[in-house]
């Protein structure tokens, strides 16, 4: 016996909530979930992580080139995980190759 809500609203209720998305609708929902977060969020983070490896594994010495925190330097040395740039006259610092955020023009830092 329900005090608030009548028998026939307490049926109609429960035969609506009974009904729901068919499964073809939830697969579709599905596959345009798994699309999106394709193309939005996987697909240009590989590319872009493509493309700093590629970065990375083309610097030579002589290069130009500018650090993740924003550091202008020369590569003077090349070495397996390891850079050293030329920040000023006599200044060197090592660096870890993934710290290159990116390869500037020849002459960029004497421009500067």
């Amino acid at each position: 016996m329900s005090f608030f809500i009548s028998e026939a609203v307490a049926e109609t209720a429960v035969a609506g909530a009974a009904a729901g998305p068919s499964m073809m609708g939830q697969l579709l929902m599905l596959g345009g979930f798994v699309l999106i977060f394709y193309f939005i969020i996987w697909r240009p983070q590989s590319q872009r992580a493509k493309a700093h490896k590629e970065l990375v594994g083309g610097i030579t010495k002589g290069d130009e080139v500018v650090t993740s925190g924003g550091i202008l330097g020369k590569v003077t040395k090349v070495s397996d995980e390891f850079v050293t740039l030329q920040v000023a006259d006599n200044v060197e610092l090592n660096f870890q190759k993934v710290a290159i955020g990116a390869a500037l023009p020849k002459g960029t830092i004497k421009a500067i």
